[in-house]
């Protein structure tokens, strides 16, 4: 059976109904597909900058601190060597990337399963349009009041960009705003409800469903 949920406008009147794709908002979820999913989307974003010099790049130490034998003191052949105090480091880390790979088939299948988690909770909204007219922080927080959203935090997912909503959001620590094209596991997960644009619903459903099989094509 296809899941339908409501639509409604922006003041929380009913616009009608709409059909989710069970391939996309009716899975079961998978906690070991998030794990992978969101440590694949965290180390990508890790800067990987840290950097230390070895005992090749330290400078000085040119010649030997002291003669070979008749000190008595321990044979020393540069001051740039590891237990110097300001000499090289050994095995330092070394600026490099993070990022690992995950096949699409997977990041797909988090994706889905995120969405239908939301889902299954009673946590997604569907508003018919966003429209707030300036650039206004109050303006949106009072639609979010008035879908019931107000204390949430909530993940605004537009299907285009709208300056509007996206800059309206930046004072509220509780809203993220996310374009179709950009939805993902880890932004879906850390907010606990989502509203949905009409035409960002119809993006992501077309992105990520299931086409269906030789099989139920013919039923």
């Amino acid at each position: 059976m296809t899941p339908s949920i409501d639509v409604v406008t922006q003041a929380n009147a009913k616009a009608g109904t709409v059909e989710l794709d069970a391939t996309v908002f009716g899975v079961k979820p998978r906690a070991h597909l998030f794990h992978a999913e969101v440590r694949r989307q965290l180390a990508a974003r890790r800067a990987g900058t840290h950097s230390t010099k070895n005992r090749s790049a330290v400078s000085g130490g040119g010649i030997k601190p002291w003669k070979q034998k008749g000190t008595g003191r321990a044979r020393q052949g540069s001051i740039r060597s590891p237990q110097w105090s300001g000499g090289g480091v050994v095995f330092g880390p070394v600026p490099r990337s993070h990022a690992h790979d995950l096949n699409k088939k997977t990041r797909r299948a988090a994706l889905v399963a995120a969405l239908s988690q939301r889902a299954g909770e009673g946590a997604v909204r569907v508003v018919d349009a966003l429209a707030l007219g300036e650039i206004k922080t109050k303006k949106l927080a009072q639609v979010l009041g008035s879908l019931g959203l107000g204390e949430a935090s909530v993940l605004i997912v537009i299907d285009k960009k709208d300056e509007q909503v996206e800059r309206s959001a930046r004072n509220l620590p509780k809203v993220s705003v996310i374009r179709a094209e950009g939805l993902n596991v880890y932004d879906v997960l850390r907010h606990s409800h989502l509203l949905v644009t009409r035409g960002a619903l119809d993006a992501v459903q077309a992105r990520l469903a299931k086409p269906a099989t030789a099989k139920e094509a013919r039923a």
